[in-house]
C-alpha cells in the first residue's frame, strides 16, 4: 500500500490512528470489483432489457410478415426479460456477500484486529466463495459470448448498408440488390420465416431509421456491461483466492491473525 499522508482533520481531532486503521481495513480490491460488478450489471440489465424490447419491434417490422415466424423469439424475449430482473437482484446480493467476505479475509483486517482468529469454518467459507465465483465467471463468459451475437449482426448490417450506399453512387448501382442481410443466419428467426432477409435499397432505408440506431446502441451497452461484469468476477476470483491462501498459510503456522 502507498504511504497515507496524515489527514489534517484527523490530526486536528486527535483520531489519526483510528482513521488509518479504518482505511487500512478496507479491502480495496473487493471494493473495486463490487463497483465494477454493479456498473456492469446495471448496463447489461438495463441495456439488454430495452434492446430486447426494440428487437421484437425491429424484427416484426422488417424481417417477418407472419406472427408465427417469430413466436419463438417473442417468447424468448419475454422470458429472458424476467431472467434479467432475477440477475439484477442476484448480483446485488452476491456483490454484497463478496464485499463482506473481502472485509473478513483481507490482510488489512488481520493486521488491524489482533484478536481476530482464522477458523476452519472461515477458510471453508472463503473456499466456497472462490468456487462459486469461478463457476459464475465461466457461466458469464458464455453469456458474454452470446451478447456479442446481436452486436455482430448490427455491425454487419451497418456495413452492408454502407456498401449499398456506395454502390448507389457508382456505375455498379444495379448490383446493390445483391447486398443482403439475413436475420435467419443469426438465429433470430427460423429458416422458413418469410422474408427473413432484406436487400438493396430496402436494407439501406432500414439503417436510416431511429429504431435501428437505438437498438444497435442498446446492444453495445449490454455487451459492454457484460464485459465489465466479467472483469469484476475475475477480480473477485483473484482477490478471494489470495485472501484464502493467506488464511490457509497463517492457519498452518498457527498464527493468530
Amino acid at each position: 500500500m502507498f504511504p497515507v499522508k496524515q489527514p489534517w482533520l484527523c490530526k486536528a481531532l486527535g483520531c489519526y490512528d483510528c482513521c488509518i486503521r479504518c482505511l487500512g481495513a478496507v479491502p480495496y480490491t473487493s471494493l473495486l470489483a463490487t463497483l465494477l460488478c454493479y456498473t456492469g450489471v446495471a448496463l447489461f440489465c438495463g441495456g439488454g432489457h430495452e434492446a430486447l424490447t426494440h428487437t421484437h419491434t425491429f424484427v416484426e417490422l422488417y424481417f417477418a410478415r407472419d406472427v408465427q415466424d417469430f413466436t419463438v423469439l417473442a417468447d424468448f424475449i419475454k422470458y429472458f426479460q424476467y431472467v434479467i430482473y432475477g440477475l439484477a437482484s442476484f448480483f446485488f446480493l452476491y456483490g454484497l456477500l463478496l464485499l463482506a467476505e473481502g472485509f473478513y479475509t483481507t490482510s488489512a483486517v488481520k493486521q488491524t484486529f489482533g484478536e481476530f482468529r482464522s477458523t476452519k469454518f472461515g477458510r471453508c467459507f472463503s473456499l466456497t466463495f472462490i468456487i462459486l465465483t469461478y463457476v459464475l465467471a465461466v457461466i458469464w463468459l458464455v453469456v458474454f459470448g452470446f451478447t456479442a451475437i446481436p452486436v455482430l449482426f448490427f455491425i454487419n448490417m451497418k456495413s452492408s448498408c454502407h456498401k449499398v450506399n456506395i454502390l448507389s453512387e457508382t456505375t455498379l448501382f444495379n448490383q446493390q440488390s445483391r447486398v443482403c442481410m439475413d436475420a435467419r443466419m443469426y438465429g433470430f428467426l427460423p429458416w422458413n420465416a418469410v422474408p427473413g432477409i432484406v436487400c438493396g435499397n430496402t436494407l439501406a432505408n432500414i439503417c436510416k431509421t431511429p429504431e435501428f440506431y437505438v437498438t444497435y446502441d442498446l446492444y453495445i451497452c449490454a455487451f459492454a456491461g457484460a464485459g465489465i461484469t466479467l472483469l469484476a468476477l475475475f477480480i473477485y476470483v483473484v482477490a478471494t483466492t489470495y485472501n484464502y491462501a493467506v488464511l490457509r498459510f497463517l492457519g498452518r503456522k498457527g498464527i493468530r491473525c
